[in-house]
């Protein structure tokens, strides 16, 4: 029993880091050969470019990394098996996080919207961002990731658990990553 429980502990662990390093390869693939222009080249007015995607996760994992951290520390080891995000956990993740036919489109928080303009450093933050997030994972890996819970950085009065926000950080990176697939493949981007 202690080691069918230990591996299923370290599915959801394995399952985000997996979800990273997808994202750190779609972003690559996405930001290649790339210049200055393209990367800020917005398909139409308001709408993001793919610089400003990638620019936009990077502040969002800067913003809940720390706070999801700070919810960690001095915390006893109580591993569970997976990550199940509570009532509203779910509903956010189902239709603000996931990119889906039925996830609803709603104005970035003024906190973690992108610049004008980005350079091409964006992707190395990126990349950055989700070492640090993958060291995270690891730091959280033994602890009760369902019943921890942080203060969500960007709306004030909001908890989330420790699970839930890191479903949110990969979820979030899939949503803007197809964004950013998107304005690339669009057939006025110049080439």
């Amino acid at each position: 029993m202690a080691i069918a429980q230990r591996a299923l502990q370290l599915v959801w662990h394995m399952r985000l880091v997996e979800n990273l390093n997808a994202s750190d390869e779609r972003a690559e693939k996405v930001v290649e050969g790339l210049g200055e222009e393209q990367i800020n080249w917005q398909p139409a007015p308001g709408c993001w470019s793919v610089g400003q995607c990638l620019e936009h996760l990077c502040i969002t994992n800067e913003a809940y990394l720390p706070a999801i951290s700070t919810a960690l520390k001095g915390r006893p080891d109580e591993p569970v098996e997976q990550i199940i995000p509570g009532w509203f956990g779910g509903w956010f993740i189902r239709n603000f996080i996931e990119p889906s036919p039925q996830s609803k489109r709603a104005p970035a928080p003024p906190k973690i919207r992108p610049s004008a303009i980005v350079g091409l450093s964006v992707l190395d933050r990126f990349l950055s961002s989700n070492q640090v997030c993958r060291t995270l994972i690891a730091d959280a890996r033994n602890k009760d990731v369902n019943h921890i819970r942080f203060w969500n950085p960007l709306v004030k009065g909001i908890r989330f658990t420790v699970g839930t926000g890191l479903e949110i950080i990969a979820g979030h990176e899939r949503r803007h990553l197809l964004q950013a697939e998107r304005v690339r493949q669009s057939t006025n981007f110049p080439r």
